[in-house]
This record gives C-alpha cells, sequence and structure tokens, in this order.
C-alpha cells in the first residue's frame, strides 16, 4: 500500500522550495514587494461560489482562543475566524502575504518594516489598524495572561520589539540574530484591541472566548465567522464579508457561504459518512483500513483520495518527567530513567508496528524528525535495533529483574514493573499503536495498563502532569526547527515531557537550550544544520519522547469539492479554507 499513488515529483518540489526558503531567510535582507499571492497554486480557472461544505473534526474545541488553547481543533478555529500578518504555505513552505501585503528587511534580519493593506475591517465592521498588530503582541506577551503563544513569537528566549509609526507601518526589531526571520509571524493571530483590551488589562486573556462565547462576541479577519455551537455535535461558519484577501479574479473570498464542522470522535463513523456522501471531507488523515474502501468510492468516482506522503511528525511515546510528579512511592527511580526509555525503543519492533498499525504504510523514525523534512531531518541519527535482549540487560541495570520467575519484572522493592499509558479514544493509530507498544513490552516482562480517553481528557492529563506515560501525538508547527521554540526549549510550552520547566531539569536539557540559542541565530545555514543534527543526536542519546514509525498520509474527500492546495500538515485539505470551493 505504501507504494500506492506516489508522487515523487511533488514532493521533490516541496524539498527545493523549503531549501531555496532556507536560503532566503538566512539572505535575510531582500524586499519583499509581491502583490497578493495568498492565492498562489489556486487554479485560475473559474471557480464555483456559495454552498456549504461538511468537514468532521475528532474533538471538540477546548476554547475559541487560540492564546488558551494548543488542540487541534482550537487552532482550526483560529485558523477559520483570525488572520496573520503573513501565511507560511504549508504546501510549499514559502512566505506569503496576508494581513502585511509586503515587507523589508534590514539590519541583516534584525529589522523588519512591514506595510499593512488598507481598508481592512474587522468581522464586525470596526477598522483594522497597525495598533491591533502591536496590541496582539502585547497580548501573548502579557504575563498575567499567561499566553500559549508568548514563547513562539520570541527570539533567543527574549520578545520582539514592534511598534507603528503610522496606522499602516508594523517596525519588528528582533532582540538577536534570528535565522527564522519572520516566518515566526504565522504563528501568531492579530486580535481585535476594541473587544479584548479589557480582558488583557486585567490579566485574563486566555478566559476570554471560551466555549460559552456567544459567537457574536468572536470577532476577527479571518475569511469566516462563527454563527453557532452546538457542544458535542457541531461549530457552523458563515463567510465573513468584510474578510480582505481577493480571489485571482478579483471577487470576493471566501467562495463558501457556509463551513459546519461536525464532531465525530469515531474515524469509523467519519468514514461511512463520507462514503455515504454525509460529508465532504475530514480534517485529518485517514486511517489506514480506510484505505480500500475510500479506494473503492474513489474508482466509483465518489471522492477523491491522495497520497500527499510521509508525515513530519510522528506520533510519540514519553513519560512524565517532572521531577516529583510520580508521587513518592518510589517508582519514579525506574519510570523517570533514560534506561527504562532505549529498553522500550530496543524492544519495539518498528517494522512489525509499521504494518500493524499503518498496515505497512509508515517507514520507521528514531528522532524527532522525519523524512518528510528533507532540508532538517539527519539521516546519520543512529538507529536503534530491535533486540529485546539488550533491551532485558538494559532494565537489569535500573533493577527491573524477574525475582520470582512468573516471566514479568520487578523492582527493588518486589513491586510489579507496570506502568499507565494514556492515549486518545476513537484515533484507531493511535489505540492500535499503544496496543503494539504493550504487546511487545510484555515480551520483555514490562507490564502496560492502556487507558483511552477522549482528546480533552488527554490534554487536560498533559497540561496539569498527571500521568505516568503517553502516546499521543507531539506535533511541531512547522519544518524550521528555529520556529518551534516552545518544543525544544526547556521552558517551552510544548516541552511535552516537562512543560515549562522554570530551569533545565537536566543537564542534556541545558545542553539543548544552549544548541538551539545558537542555531536561532547563525545566519550560517551550514552552521544551523551541524547545530541542529547535535540537537537531534542528544535527544537520540536521551529519548525523552521514544518514535516509532512515521505514517504515510493519504485524505480523501468529496468529489464535489474543488479548488484545494493539499498539504501534509493538519488540516491538509482546509490550512487554506478561504479559497475552497463546493460544485452544485
Amino acid at each position: 500500500m505504501g507504494q500506492i499513488l506516489t508522487r515523487l515529483s511533488r514532493r521533490l518540489a516541496l524539498s527545493v522550495a523549503a531549501v531555496s526558503f532556507a536560503l532566503l531567510a538566512v539572505a535575510g535582507c531582500r524586499s519583499n514587494t509581491a502583490s497578493d499571492r495568498a492565492t498562489t497554486a489556486v487554479a485560475t480557472r473559474e471557480v464555483p461560489r456559495g454552498g456549504e461544505l461538511l468537514a468532521s473534526v475528532r474533538s471538540e474545541p477546548r476554547s475559541f482562543n487560540r492564546h488558551a488553547a494548543r488542540d487541534t481543533t482550537t487552532n482550526l478555529v483560529s485558523n477559520l475566524t483570525q488572520s496573520r500578518l503573513i501565511r507560511v504555505n504549508q504546501a510549499t513552505q514559502a512566505v506569503e502575504p496576508s494581513l502585511a501585503e509586503s515587507w523589508t528587511i534590514a539590519d541583516q534580519g534584525r529589522r523588519v518594516t512591514l506595510t499593512l493593506r488598507q481598508g481592512i475591517h474587522f468581522s464586525d465592521g470596526h477598522p483594522f489598524t497597525a495598533d491591533d498588530v502591536v496590541f496582539s503582541f502585547e497580548a501573548a506577551y502579557d504575563e498575567k495572561s499567561g499566553s500559549l503563544l508568548a514563547d513562539s513569537i520570541q527570539a533567543g528566549g527574549r520578545k520582539l520589539q514592534v511598534t507603528a509609526p503610522d496606522p499602516h507601518t508594523i517596525v519588528i526589531t528582533f532582540p538577536a540574530p534570528f535565522a527564522p526571520g519572520i516566518r515566526i509571524l504565522d504563528t501568531l493571530p492579530i486580535l481585535p484591541r476594541h473587544k479584548l483590551d479589557a480582558a488583557v488589562k486585567a490579566g485574563t486573556l486566555t478566559k476570554a472566548w471560551g466555549l460559552d462565547t456567544p459567537p457574536a462576541e468572536v470577532v476577527g479577519l479571518g475569511p469566516f465567522v462563527l454563527r453557532e455551537y452546538v457542544p458535542g455535535q457541531r461549530l457552523i461558519f458563515a463567510r465573513n464579508p468584510h474578510y480582505f484577501l481577493k480571489a485571482p479574479d478579483g471577487g470576493a473570498l471566501p467562495y463558501l457561504d457556509r463551513l459546519v464542522l461536525e464532531v465525530i470522535p469515531d474515524q469509523s463513523a467519519e468514514l461511512l459518512r463520507l462514503e455515504s456522501g454525509q460529508l465532504d471531507m475530514m480534517t485529518s488523515e485517514i486511517a489506514p483500513e480506510a484505505y480500500a474502501p475510500l479506494k473503492r468510492a474513489a474508482d466509483q468516482g465518489r471522492v477523491k483520495l491522495l497520497d500527499l506522503g510521509v508525515s513530519r511528525n510522528a506520533d510519540g511515546l514519553w513519560f512524565n518527567l517532572r521531577p516529583g510528579a510520580l508521587g513518592g512511592d518510589g517508582r519514579a527511580a525506574w519510570l523517570q530513567r533514560d534506561e527504562l526509555r532505549h529498553a522500550i525503543s530496543m524492544a519495539v519492533d518498528r517494522r512489525l508496528f509499521a504494518d500493524t498499525v499503518f498496515f505497512g504504510a509508515g517507514v520507521p523514525v528514531y528522532g524527532p524528525e522525519t523524512p518528510a523534512n528533507k532540508v532538517w531531518y539527519w539521516p546519520g541519527l543512529p538507529q536503534i535495533v530491535h533486540d529485546p535482549a539488550a533491551a532485558k540487560t538494559l532494565l537489569a541495570s535500573i533493577g527491573l529483574i524477574d525475582r520470582n520467575g512468573d516471566g514479568l519484572l520487578e523492582d527493588a522493592q518486589n513491586r510489579p514493573a507496570r506502568f499507565t499509558l494514556l492515549t486518545q479514544k476513537g484515533r484507531v493509530n493511535l489505540e492500535r499503536g499503544a496496543a503494539v507498544i504493550r504487546d511487545e513490552l510484555t515480551k520483555i516482562g514490562l507490564t502496560v495498563d492502556i487507558v483511552a480517553l477522549d482528546a480533552r481528557a488527554v490534554i487536560d492529563q498533559i497540561l496539569h502532569a498527571r500521568y505516568e506515560a503517553i502516546y499521543f501525538n507531539a506535533d511541531k508547527g512547522d519544518l524550521d526547527p528555529g520556529t518551534n521554540p516552545d518544543f525544544w526549549f526547556s521552558a517551552g510550552t510544548s516541552h511535552m515531557w516537562n512543560l515549562e520547566e522554570k530551569a533545565p531539569a537536566t543537564p542534556w536539557e541545558r545542553q539543548i537550550d544552549d544548541l538551539m540559542t545558537r542555531q536561532i541565530a547563525s545566519a550560517d545555514m551550514t552552521e544551523r544544520k551541524a547545530l541542529y543534527n547535535d540537537i537531534q543526536k542528544i535527544f537520540a542519546e536521551h529519548e525523552p519522547i521514544v518514535y516509532f514509525v512515521a505514517p504515510r498520509i493519504y485524505v480523501a474527500h468529496a468529489a464535489r469539492v474543488t479548488n484545494l492546495t493539499p498539504a501534509e500538515y493538519r488540516p491538509q485539505l482546509l490550512w487554506r479554507p478561504d479559497t475552497v470551493a463546493v460544485s452544485r
């Protein structure tokens, strides 16, 4: 199956585009005076207007406010209702204009002057100016509010200086050399000061726009506005009549009149609705077992099936490494050891994992990057050999041995070597992957209890460090590692195994902090790659997240959906929602 529908030429194009952008970012001093390229790569043929698109999400949003939550549905709501200064094209990895129509770069990339589009209004009709941009940065940086986006719009751990010389100009000064440059601006939604200023002043930004907020209060610059939210069932969006981007023919965007997100936690139910024509698309990839029936439906012309290549992110297993989080019964003495994670990495047969979980449509991975990241993936990373005997020897070195001859391991206090593994209910690849991990570890004497929770509950356990181990997807948002400080830096809000450390908890995390600081400051691409290779090597030496297999990404949509720009990153078919259309 992994050979079906391969698109080698498309992946090569992505690779060339990514390398080209990386070199441009390092050069850092060219003026961008491009006109509206927001619809680049979208066909210029006549596109149908109007109609309603039905898409599915597997969990409800945790908030309507991206500053308060990082789950995929909250992020999708933000992309539908909010806009950024610039946009990273997920299909080409190029930086495109958005609210900023052009920019110039000076002082070796340290100062960027952005020219904003004029005549733009928020969805409630209030004028948009540079003051809203300044406010959005202030809101993200407000320590009382505790925005989850603060660390993702910093350079070297320090805030950007943002000023507005006039209502249509923004000047951003980086506090230190920062190789990714304006790429990080894709992270920050531009918010309305007139709606949220009071919340920021009160230090309650992350409490604003919760799920109990009337939809009309959620104001933005995005292509859609939230019209209705039915908890546990659906979110309904209508086109924003004030949306600023235009179609190639000069007409208004978005093309759609309405977009409905149905909450369908079960992948099988999603598949049945897509096959039967009750759904236009899913906002994430299809499960491997869905390929065969969808291929039949595609052959009959009812759906279109696309192979987008290997995922840039792989699901991973991590333990709670926060000091003191596992209680005082002494089990942390082995649950938080590097040796345990290395033993698990050796005990799980990655080829078996790919065949069982992804029906062969996946590639083994041994670190935080997959082959999809053509620029930053390091093929020289040591590959872990499947060796259960060596895994048992490693476990014995930390006191986990079979003390009573029953085939199961016990610790030094004669307690079973047992832990609970959380994963997401209804996500077949996660549930099946957790089962493979459990079965493989049983062979070396470790006992694993799987607990499947809904996505909101899993994320809640992560945020409050109430777990022993988790098998989940720790997405990194962008291909350039310099734009993922929330994952890499020990103080980061996505430093999954120990969120927001006050200071590096281990010497190796301090090493990564130091290397990342140098990596994002370097103007030399060769040096940046060498430093990131060192970071990946340190990561592999400690395996805070154990990765097994990166799946191939297959997506499907109803035949009536058109004008798509597919990309491997979620939501693969809806990351550019303003240009999606449906025939009627």
